[in-house]
């Protein structure tokens, strides 16, 4: 047997430091002595046993201190250092509800009260509540849930069931696509950053070119004729990491068209576009047809708890029934997540947060009107449905620019995970006029910097 490792410290030294870590999460305000102590302590923690690589990957904060999120609330957050920001990133597109909000929270801690997990072997009755809400409100037959904790979780588990439908082991997604980054869902991703270190992947996996229907139906028609008919063909209503790019209108119905044809399961990725997103609760619903597989991530916990959940037809799901820990997972739709998600469609419907997106959508692009007539060679496209919207800049440099000037003036943005030509906005649904109006300021403050930076 080799050598057994002790512990780096000794366990009496590892119960002192969870005292402190205890009494850091518990307060609410630090020393200016205390925040120095608690940023170097987080600085050495990422640097030493996180990855030093996110220090120096922050895309929005200033190098002159460290950016450190502290307390949130509704549309806003504030750091360690008492600055409260403008949250039009959203946590991309997973506060659709805003950060703690009332009825989430509440919900959350009456099921705290009685029971966070359950022992995964009785019957917990949150599920059921809550995948009879899913049931009732998505389109179609969609009619059976799988929860789970993450988006790629969801994705992972809608490949299967897809598979488990058709007995097939191929599939079509599209290029600008991203649906995770475990080995099945990156397979569907298209971005060769993400895929070549872990190459090769499920090797039944084609990429069309998004939006080109004529494209993907002679591809079908390619992979009938050699045998190979896919699975599912999976698809994001709206690209998010691809730039928030809005297929043509033909383009859904197109593939629910093919899927019919060739009893291919339709997947659906929603994971950041569903939950009232784009101004309807499914982006699926601009184009009037339904998934055979929903994949829903991100918001469907209201912004408090990680959930997420794989919706089926019952032509989808049936391979299920004989064995339904054929697919499982321990702690995906606890009883605390479950609660969350309930609550979540509860603000999203009794508050019309669809409605405020619609709203919040036509104030946004009447500002960036006059942002694009203002700085035509910096600002080149403003684009989205609902408050999911993108705006492109001439090049990835001054698009970040534009992102550091905005943080620094205290609103938050991003731009892809490795681009920032195109800057997403996705701010919490329940976001007020009176911040999108100072956004739009904010910007418009910025760029004018940058704008004149470059080009005057």
């Amino acid at each position: 047997m080799g050598e057994i490792k002790m512990p780096r410290k000794n366990f009496d030294e590892v119960l002192k430091y969870t005292e402190y870590a205890m009494r850091t999460t518990a307060q609410k305000e630090m020393t200016a002595k205390e925040k120095e102590f608690f940023i170097n302590e987080t600085r050495h923690n990422f640097n030493n046993h996180i990855n030093p690589g996110f220090l120096e990957y922050r895309k929005s904060a200033g190098d002159d201190e460290m950016a450190m999120e502290w307390m949130a609330n509704g549309d806003t957050f504030t750091d360690l250092h008492g600055k409260e920001y403008i949250d039009c990133l959203g946590g991309f597109g997973s506060f659709n509800c805003g950060h703690r909000h009332p009825i989430i929270v509440k919900n959350v801690m009456n099921q705290l009260e009685k029971q966070p997990l359950s022992s995964a072997e009785l019957i917990d009755a949150n599920r059921g509540l809550l995948a009879r809400i899913i049931a009732d409100v998505t389109p179609g037959d969609l009619q059976y849930t799988f929860f789970t904790s993450s988006g790629t979780e969801a994705m992972e588990s809608g490949l299967k069931m897809a598979t488990l439908a058709t007995g097939r082991h191929y599939y079509v997604a599209f290029k600008g696509d991203f649906h995770g980054k475990t080995m099945g869902a990156l397979s569907m991703t298209s971005k060769a950053h993400y895929r070549e270190p872990f190459l090769p992947l499920l090797q039944g996996t084609r990429h069309a070119p998004f939006g080109d229907l004529e494209y993907l139906k002679k591809l079908i028609d390619i992979m009938e004729y050699v045998g190979e008919l896919p699975a599912a063909i999976i698809y994001e209503p709206i690209q998010g990491e691809g730039g928030v790019i809005v297929p043509p209108d033909d383009f859904i119905p197109g593939i629910r068209e093919i899927c019919i044809k060739y009893d291919i399961m339709m997947v659906a990725d929603e994971i950041q576009v569903g939950m009232g997103r784009t101004g309807y609760l499914f982006a699926t619903d601009y184009s009037d047809v339904a998934p055979d597989i929903l994949c829903l991530g991100k918001s469907i916990s209201g912004s408090v708890i990680p959930l997420s959940a794989c919706v089926c037809t019952e032509r989808a799901f049936r391979g299920m029934f004989p064995d339904p820990l054929l697919h499982s997972t321990t702690t995906g739709g606890n009883p605390i997540a479950t609660a969350a998600g309930i609550a979540a469609f509860n603000v999203i419907l009794s508050e019309d947060l669809c409605g405020k997106a619609q709203k919040g959508e036509k104030i946004f692009k009447e500002g960036m009107g006059v942002l694009l007539k203002k700085y035509p060679k910096l600002f080149v496209d403003f684009r989205g449905r609902g408050l999911m919207l993108a705006m492109e800049f001439c090049d990835g440099d001054k698009g970040y620019e534009v992102v550091h000037e905005a943080f620094n003036r205290r609103l938050l943005l991003s731009g892809s995970l490795i681009n920032a030509r195109t800057i997403r906005i996705e701010p919490p649904l329940n976001i007020t006029e009176a911040h999108i109006k100072e956004a739009i300021e904010i910007l418009n403050v910025s760029m004018g910097i940058v704008y004149n930076r470059h080009f005057n």
